[in-house]
């Protein structure tokens, strides 16, 4: 009944920052779903509910997500690839070439893990820097943007880390993914405006979540909850990335939340109608 009722209140409400070039978007909707459910039960669920896309993690079934997405008139926002920076090893899967080749023509956003070397080291910059070179300029022959998804023990585990290789590496389609949770979690200073200030020129992609305020004790059960739940100003943020400029995709980091997917996508969309209309007015 609690669902249905819900559900009900979504339908009430016009999908906010459904353009094109802005969508909302869902990130590891289906890690954790209790009802496991496939791709074409995951797109018809995100469509329902409201969502303009989802993002993929690795290389595997990509062209069944895109179909499933297209039957649902979805985006297939963001694909999520691991790369090793560390010289001497094979930095992708090699089926990377096939995968930008299919996504030639759409808007999708090559995420980039960067792994292999110790957190925040620069020693390794050059050699990292022409791995990223090569890869977004494979990723411009379709047309495609790569960002680099700044993760908690990975290389570039801070936004600071990003943007750096990525000022390095200057490539015009290459830039930054912010996340809200690995800042919380890993940043350390925690200064938003200066964080933002900085990866403006180079922002990509977003993904927010509810949370609890930045502290690093604090589990990722407590850094990554449905949105409207935690302490951290969300509506905050939505406000100040509205203040430096950008206008690009943002996505529902959902890792980690238990039971039916349905449940905390259907909560964290009536919350996100609510904080955008918040950012909206400030």
């Amino acid at each position: 009944m609690r669902m249905a009722i819900l559900l009900a209140a979504l339908a009430a409400f016009p999908a906010f920052g459904a353009s094109p070039a802005a969508p909302f978007f869902a990130l590891c909707q289906d890690t954790h779903d209790a009802k496991k459910r496939g791709l074409k039960e995951q797109a018809e669920l995100l469509k329902e509910l409201g969502f303009d896309g989802c993002a993929h993690l690795w290389l595997g079934g990509v062209a069944e997500r895109l179909k499933t997405l297209d039957e649902a008139g979805l985006k297939l926002v963001e694909i999520y690839i691991t790369v090793n920076v560390a010289p001497g090893k094979t930095p992708y899967d090699p089926k990377l070439k096939d995968v930008v080749k299919l996504l030639k023509g759409r808007e999708t956003i090559l995420g980039l893990l960067l792994q292999g070397c110790p957190p925040s080291t620069e020693a390794n910059d050059p050699h990292a820097v022409e791995v990223l070179r090569e890869i977004a300029d494979l990723a411009a022959e379709s047309g495609l943007r790569v960002a680099i998804y700044h993760h908690l023990g990975d290389w570039t585990q801070r936004v600071e880390d990003a943007v750096r290789v990525v000022k390095k590496a200057d490539r015009k389609n290459l830039g930054v993914h912010f996340n809200l949770c690995h800042w919380l979690k890993a940043d350390g200073k925690w200064d938003l405006d200066a964080t933002l200030k900085l990866a403006a020129p180079h922002l990509f992609v977003v993904t927010i979540n509810g949370a609890e305020n930045a502290d690093p004790k604090l589990g990722w059960d407590k850094l990554i909850q449905p949105l409207g739940s935690g302490a951290f100003d969300v509506a905050g943020l939505l406000a100040k990335l509205k203040g430096i400029g950008y206008a690009g995709p943002i996505g529902l980091m959902c890792y980690g939340l238990g039971g039916d997917a349905r449940e905390h996508l259907a909560r964290s969309m009536a919350a996100w109608r609510k904080l955008a209309t918040s950012a909206t007015e400030r």
